[in-house]
């Protein structure tokens, strides 16, 4: 059974957005990502299918919509399940 929600960080380091949980909680902690439009500094913060992201990163801005969670970190495959980006990419 899936969960309805899951901590911030624990999802960023699951979705392969940063390398280590630690980064994704300072990440958060650093005012870097937005949850639903509003800056979010607390990594425990829950996030839930549907929530949209903004991460800010390094010259990068990104949005991604969450579509569901994993148990565990994986590989790449597997991180792409768990979000839909809506960033659109600029024309070469």
């Amino acid at each position: 059974m899936e969960p309805a929600r899951q901590r911030l960080d624990i999802w960023l380091f699951h979705a392969r957005c940063v390398r280590t949980r630690s980064s994704a909680a300072a990440l958060v902690k650093a005012g870097r990502v937005r949850l639903n439009g509003a800056r979010v500094t607390a990594p425990g913060q829950a996030v839930r299918p549907g929530d949209v992201l903004t991460l800010s990163l390094d010259a990068r801005v990104r949005l991604w919509r969450v579509t569901g969670f994993i148990e565990r970190r994986g590989d790449a495959a597997s991180a792409l399940t768990t979000y839909v980006e809506l960033t659109a990419e600029p024309p070469p």
